[in-house]
Order: structure tokens, then C-alpha cells, then sequence
């Protein structure tokens, strides 16, 4: 009996020993495979990085090599050093360096490509580098050698000494200390030598990328989460005693308040949730949650009964300027007019349920840190007519209409423009030019598909 059973459960064992070597064998293969090229990509990518810092530091040099009058040269050079700083950029996010101190680094080297971006989009033969801007590509030529010559003692170590990136990555992972990892070692000094630098003042055009968006009214008192509730109930038309304030980021600037309220809108399991500035209690951000139904409302009464919802809750003279449409919601960007001119940086986008036209969603924070709701705001004027800026438009760009309109060029400045919509090439493109030289502020393709002007 007994060699019966094992004559019959012995080959079966012996086959299933040997297939689970086999299946262990080529887990054992494809992992170390991914690891492979997950190690190569990341080696990849740091010798990249060590070159292209390398190359910026040497693009510098170039640029401050060649007379002052060079304006040309300038601004090849420029564009170099913006290039490849953004491949040094994302060099970095290659590396697994999200737990690893190097943020004084990468800082460092995104104020390298605005302010290189920014001084080479201008027309440098009417505003050439001054001697400010000249005594920073200085001090960038400087720290950028200092960073490439302390990258390559890495990269040296990292190659003499076979060190695998896998093991930065197992290390921060896990959170162990890695007093003795050579790489991240490495990186906190380069960083700790990058927050050593005395801070350069690159110019208000780079300084406005970085800014900290507050309140336009600055005095606006502190409200409580009383005062919250309050204004909740009185945006969704319900009882106080429904909704919950939860305060958010206790004791920093970026202090705020979201209100939670269920049973909100048309369905009694919705749950609506707003965000509100704690200065000055201004609501920045609404959002209803609920099942959204088969699609039985248009485009054009979706834009209509956004309308009416902006008008209702006190926003006055916004005009609709785009509309798309996903699974059953249209999303609508408005923005604030005044004396018929479009002013682009207050804007607010508004999103309707297609199944009922039910405002589900507001997103009004630009609109909110953007206006001064207690005067009316000096826009700046356009110095040229529209047949003189017209006479800047591609000779084959179909003009569908036009309108005045103030946006933020790349330096962070309002500026007066002429809209124009229209055609070209087979695509249809919104194209601001400047009021006053008109040059191209800014360009858009936009789809016309399933949309409408009002």
C-alpha cells in the first residue's frame, strides 16, 4: 500500500520541486532584471547630470567671454544655458532623490533657467545685459563650477568604487542612516555649499515667478470658524447647524478653513465641500460630490446656468472665454471684464453636471488673490490702434473676432493686448499681442469641437 502511495506521490513531488525551482529561478531573473535597468537608468542619469552642470558652467563662461556689445552672442549663449539647464532638471527627477536634501540645488537651478529665459526672450539690441545682470551671470559662472567640480568627485567615487544607486534608494526607502553612503553623502554637501550662497536679486521678472500669491487686502481680519459656518450655509441656502469647519494649516500664512455639509444640492447623499481663506473669510474653492446621470443638458445651457450660479453668489461681470466637456461635466473658465476689457488673471472656473445642469464644482482662488474688490483697478492701456496691431498677425491667420484683453506676460506683468481668434494651418488659435510694440504675448491652440462662443 504504502509503495504504492509513493510510488505514485514521489515523480509528483519531484515534478512540482523541480517547477517550483524553475518558477524561482525566473522570478529570481526577472527581478534582477528590473533592478538592472532600474540601476542603469538612475547611473544614466547622474552622469548626465554631472555633464550638463558642467556644460551650464562652461555655456556662462562663453556668454561673459565675448564683448559686451555682443548682444547676439548673449543671446545664444543664454538660450544654451536655459536649454540645458532643463535637462539638468530633469536629470534630477530621475534620481531617487525625493527624501534626500538637494532642494538648495535644484532651486539654485531653476532661478538659473528664468532668469537666463527671461533676460534672452527679450530684445537685447534695445535692452542690453546691464551691469547688475552681467555681475550675476558672474557669480552663476562661479557657483555653477563649484557645484560641477563637487558632482564629479561624486561621480569619480561613485566609478572607482563601483557604487550602485540601488542601495540609495534601498537606504532611503527604509529610512535607515547612511552616514556611509558615499552618493548621499555627496549630495548633502553639495547642497549644504548651495545654502551657503548669499541670495542674488535676479530681477523683479524672475522674483514674480517665485512670489507667494496673499490676499490683495492685506488688513482683512482673521475670521472664526463661527463666521465659516455662517457663510457656508448662506452659499448652499442650509441650516448652520449641518455644516462642520475643520481649520487647515494651523499657524502659517497659507492658514485656511474648509466646511463639509451632507444632503447639499439636489441629492440628499451629496456632500458638498468649501474652502475659505482665514483672512477675510473669501471662499476660494466649492465642490459637490455626487453620481452624475446620462448626459440630457447642452453646452449652451450648461454656459448659462454657470452663468446665472456666478451671478448669484456675487460674481458680477464675468464672461465666459472657454468650455470642455468630460465624463457627463462641463468645465467653464470665466473671467473677470471691466469697461469690456477681459482681464485674464481673475478668472474662475465653474464645473456643471450635464445629466440636471447642477453647478457641481468652483474653482475661485485666482479670481479671489488676483482682485481688488474694493476699487475700481487702473488698467494699462494699449498704445496702438487695432489696424496698426493688426498689421503684426500672419497674413494667413482667418480672424473669427477680436477683443481687448489684459493678461500676465512671462515677467509676471500685467500688460494691454489685442485677442484675436481665428484660423491657421487648419487649427484654430487664440494669439494676444502687445498693445504697445505688438509683438506675440502669448499664443494658444485651443479645439473648437463641441463648443460655442456666447
Amino acid at each position: 500500500m504504502y509503495r504504492r502511495l509513493s510510488g505514485v506521490l514521489f515523480p509528483v513531488m519531484t515534478i512540482l520541486l523541480i517547477g517550483a525551482l524553475v518558477w524561482g529561478y525566473q522570478e529570481n531573473r526577472d527581478k534582477n532584471s528590473v533592478l538592472l535597468k532600474a540601476e542603469n537608468q538612475y547611473q544614466r542619469a547622474f552622469h548626465d547630470l554631472s555633464y550638463h552642470v558642467d556644460r551650464i558652467h562652461g555655456e556662462l563662461g562663453n556668454t561673459l567671454a565675448v564683448n559686451s556689445d555682443s548682444t547676439q552672442m548673449h543671446r545664444k549663449g543664454l538660450m544654451n544655458v536655459w536649454r540645458i539647464t532643463s535637462e539638468a532638471q530633469g536629470e534630477i527627477n530621475q534620481l531617487p532623490l525625493t527624501l534626500l536634501p538637494f532642494n538648495q540645488t535644484e532651486e539654485l537651478l531653476s532661478h538659473v533657467s528664468q532668469f537666463s529665459y527671461q533676460t534672452a526672450a527679450r530684445d537685447l539690441t534695445k535692452s542690453p545685459l546691464s551691469t547688475s545682470e552681467l555681475s550675476n551671470l558672474k557669480e552663476l559662472y562661479k557657483r555653477t563650477g563649484e557645484i560641477s567640480k563637487n558632482l564629479q568627485q561624486v561621480q569619480n567615487k561613485v566609478i572607482s568604487n563601483r557604487l550602485r544607486w540601488m542601495d540609495v534608494e534601498s537606504a532611503l526607502a527604509t529610512e535607515k542612516a547612511a552616514a556611509d553612503n558615499t552618493i548621499i553623502d555627496g549630495f548633502k554637501t553639495v547642497d549644504k555649499k548651495v545654502s551657503e550662497y548669499p541670495e542674488l536679486d535676479l530681477g523683479p521678472s524672475v522674483a514674480s515667478v517665485y512670489k507667494k500669491r496673499s490676499v490683495k487686502k492685506l488688513d482683512a481680519k482673521p475670521v472664526s470658524q463661527n463666521e465659516i459656518r455662517d457663510k457656508a450655509a448662506k452659499f448652499l441656502g442650509t441650516q448652520a447647524g449641518n455644516i462642520k469647519v475643520t481649520e487647515n494649516g494651523a499657524g502659517t500664512e497659507w492658514s485656511s478653513y474648509t466646511a463639509t455639509a451632507t444632503g447639499a444640492g439636489k441629492n440628499a447623499s451629496a456632500v458638498a465641500s468649501l474652502d475659505f481663506t482665514q483672512q477675510g473669510g473669501d471662499m476660494i474653492a466649492y465642490s459637490l460630490s455626487r453620481e452624475v446621470g446620462p448626459r440630457s443638458v447642452s453646452a449652451d445651457v450648461a454656459r448659462q446656468k454657470a452663468g446665472e450660479f456666478l451671478k448669484s453668489k456675487g460674481f458680477e461681470d464675468m464672461t465666459p472665454v472657454t468650455y470642455d466637456e468630460y465624463d457627463n461635466m462641463g468645465s467653464m473658465t470665466f473671467v473677470h471684464s471691466q469697461d469690456g476689457v477681459l482681464i485674464y488673471p481673475e478668472k474662475a472656473t465653474v464645473r456643471v453636471a450635464l445629466d440636471n445642469g447642477e453647478v457641481t464644482g468652483l474653482q475661485c482662488s485666482d479670481y479671489v488673490y488676483e482682485r481688488n474688490k474694493d476699487q475700481k483697478e487702473q488698467l494699462p492701456k494699449a498704445k496702438l490702434t487695432l489696424a496698426e496691431v493688426k498689421k503684426h498677425l500672419n497674413p494667413e491667420f482667418k480672424e473669427n473676432y477680436h477683443r481687448m484683453a489684459v493678461i500676465d506676460n512671462d515677467a509676471g506683468q500685467r500688460v494691454a493686448t489685442y485677442e484675436f481668434s481665428g484660423r491657421i494651418n487648419g487649427s484654430n488659435y487664440r494669439i494676444y499681442l502687445n498693445g504697445d510694440t505688438g509683438e506675440e504675448e502669448k499664443v494658444e491652440e485651443f479645439l473648437q469641437a463641441g463648443t460655442s462662443r456666447s
